[in-house]
């Protein structure tokens, strides 16, 4: 069995979180010193976790199995970590591939097994980088980044937090959305990172970075540099077998359809493997309403009906 060992770790000084809010009252941004109440209502300590084992790994080579090569590297760091009783220490990871290969699922679960919390930020809806940075506080309407919200009000030090599909990520000279990058992505700048809204430095140094990206295209070498990039290939056809077990069997559960058959056949995993883990998910949906009106507790070739759009296989979460 493995559980989830934690520690505490510093994110932001108290006496700093004072300091700045006698500045706010002089500004009269009661916003501001709102939160800056909340900060010292909650402290300045997060936990940071790390898994008893590597074994904690272990179930998303079955839940992902098309992400082998990240998951043996990330087997490898949390081993280091656990012989030398740090903080697992990755640096971020790019996880390039076609739309749809499953990074954004990959994300959330490895934030499971680790033990701790999740954040997805789509770079390609941003138009500038206050989603990340924040946005001054002398400005209408302005409040906190995502990095700073998550920091200050989640209960982690060490969350995953996803950047998806980075290189459509948008912006002007003023405000580029990978300029906070350079300094979140290296962990000696990291530890004092300064969003925008709030007058206090925050210790960003141990959360788990995971981007994503349809292709290098757009990603500038400076920024690549800081990463370990992988390529995550489609899933063969006996990898999404697995998965549409996986989708199949987490439906049984939500729905409390205790009576149907576990396994799905051969048959029925032939049709699923042609389309997306998404579309699984709604094809199977489907399939086990045809199979409880007609009565049976066997799901036929026939209850899945798939559009396999022309005959492309689509892959994808």
């Amino acid at each position: 069995m493995t559980i989830t060992l934690a520690r505490s770790h510093s994110v932001y000084n108290t006496k700093d979180v004072e300091s700045a809010q006698e500045r706010a009252r002089a500004l009269k941004s009661p916003e501001l010193e709102a939160f800056y109440d909340n900060m010292l209502a909650l402290g300045g300590d997060r936990f940071v976790t790390t898994p008893s084992s590597t074994d904690a790994l272990d179930p998303l080579y079955g839940d992902c199995p098309n992400f082998e090569e990240v998951l043996d590297d990330l087997a490898r760091y949390v081993g280091l970590s656990l012989a030398g009783g740090a903080g697992v220490n990755v640096m971020p990871i790019l996880l390039l591939g076609d739309p749809g290969v499953g990074k954004t699922h990959f994300g959330k679960r490895l934030a499971a097994a680790l033990g701790t919390e999740f954040e997805f930020i789509s770079m390609n809806a941003l138009s500038a980088g206050f989603v990340i940075t924040g946005s001054s506080s002398t400005w209408k309407g302005a409040k906190c980044g995502k990095v700073a919200e998550r920091l200050v009000r989640g209960k982690f030090a060490n969350p995953v937090v996803l950047l998806d599909e980075v290189e459509k990520a948008t912006g002007s000279t003023q405000s580029d959305p990978m300029a906070a990058l350079y300094q979140l992505l290296e962990p000696e700048t990291s530890r004092a990172f300064h969003d925008e809204f709030i007058d206090v430095d925050l210790d960003a140094s141990q959360v788990f970075w995971v981007l994503t990206a349809n292709s290098l295209d757009g990603i500038p070498p400076a920024l690549l540099s800081r990463m370990a990039v992988y390529e995550v290939p489609a899933p063969n056809a006996e990898q999404a077998a697995t998965i549409a077990q996986r989708v199949y069997a987490g439906l049984l559960r939500e729905l409390k359809l205790q009576n149907m058959d576990a396994e799905l056949t051969g048959k029925v995993l032939d049709k699923l493997s042609e389309i997306s883990p998404r579309e699984m998910r709604k094809s199977l949906l489907d399939g086990l309403g045809y199979a409880v009106a007609a009565g049976r507790t066997e799901l036929l070739p026939e209850d899945v009906r798939v559009k396999t759009d022309g005959g492309k296989r689509r892959i994808g979460f």
